[in-house]
């Protein structure tokens, strides 16, 4: 019997895409000949290619099958991975805005994509998500359909009133652990009853970012974190004030502000006799709250 040797390949004909793309054809067609099913888990290896952007010593890549998390640059349509690579979607993505949690989720869940981020402080603002064309328009075409049913419409009536009950029940018990909190002597407790309504109002609204939304602490701590937030901004000067941008100095400014801001507070609890124009939080709460807008 003539047996052939058979033929090493080199490193880079290995690792080409049409290779890859070959390979797993074949490794699909053995598949499907068993019955043999392979886990979600088992996923091909991106493929990176690199392509010359038109700036002089900048290079680009441009990557396939998978999904990225990614920060935006001054480039149009290029992004930073985390180690600092600069990237480019694949031909025959689209962007899709961010805005539609329930669209851009299905979107993700149809195949790769990149998720355009950016932090700014402490918050994370979305730039979007990229994927492949068709899959967005087949989110689109399937989420509509969806929505336009008697259904969708009343289950999404029922989970507003249902979020609105939760809010309004949040709300009071809010109010609630302000007031507590505050435990003005009786000559200031309606004083009190204002400065917890206009600390409510202010924190308690949804999408706010106040320390009032989080559930990292319990509901007495975000009361007074609320209170002394809200006494730095309107019974201080903190707001024109202007902090040199060096380490732990904003933070030692806003520990002497509470400390000022809670001797106030004291003054309240103890009853102390005090003139309207001598305190900061009197003069507040003497001038009527300004309606949000509309």
């Amino acid at each position: 019997m003539n047996l052939r040797r058979p033929q090493l390949l080199s490193a880079s004909r290995r690792n080409s895409p049409a290779f890859r793309a070959l390979g797993q054809a074949h490794a699909s067609s053995l598949c499907a000949l068993i019955g043999f099913t392979a886990r979600p888990s088992f996923r091909l290896r991106p493929v990176v290619t690199e392509f010359d952007s038109g700036v002089p010593g900048q290079r680009l890549f441009r990557t396939m099958s998978t999904s990225l998390v990614l920060s935006p640059t001054a480039q149009p349509g290029v992004f930073l991975t985390a180690d600092g690579k600069r990237v480019c979607p694949p031909l025959g993505w689209e962007c899709l805005p961010p805005g539609d949690a329930g669209l851009t989720r299905r979107v993700k869940q149809a195949g790769p994509s990149f998720t355009v981020q950016e932090k700014k402080g402490r918050k994370v603002f979305s730039h979007g998500v990229w994927a492949p064309a068709e899959n967005i328009r087949a989110a689109k075409a399937a989420i509509e359909a969806e929505r336009s049913t008697a259904a969708y419409a009343k289950r999404k009536q029922s989970d507003a009133e249902r979020r609105a009950r939760v809010q309004t029940e949040y709300v009071e018990d809010f109010a609630s652990a302000v007031f507590q909190y505050l435990a003005f002597a009786p000559h200031y407790r309606e004083l009190g009853k204002q400065l917890a309504l206009r600390v409510t109002v202010h924190a308690t609204p949804v999408g706010s970012g106040t320390v009032a939304r989080t559930k990292q602490i319990p509901i007495e701590e975000r009361a007074r974190a609320a209170v002394i937030a809200w006494m730095r901004h309107q019974t201080t000067q903190y707001d024109q004030l202007h902090i040199p941008r060096v380490k732990g100095m904003r933070r030692e400014v806003r520990r002497s502000l509470a400390e000022e801001s809670r001797a106030i507070l004291q003054d309240h609890r103890s009853g102390a006799p005090h003139s309207v124009e001598d305190c900061p939080l009197c003069l507040v709460l003497s001038v009527p709250a300004r309606q949000p807008s509309v």
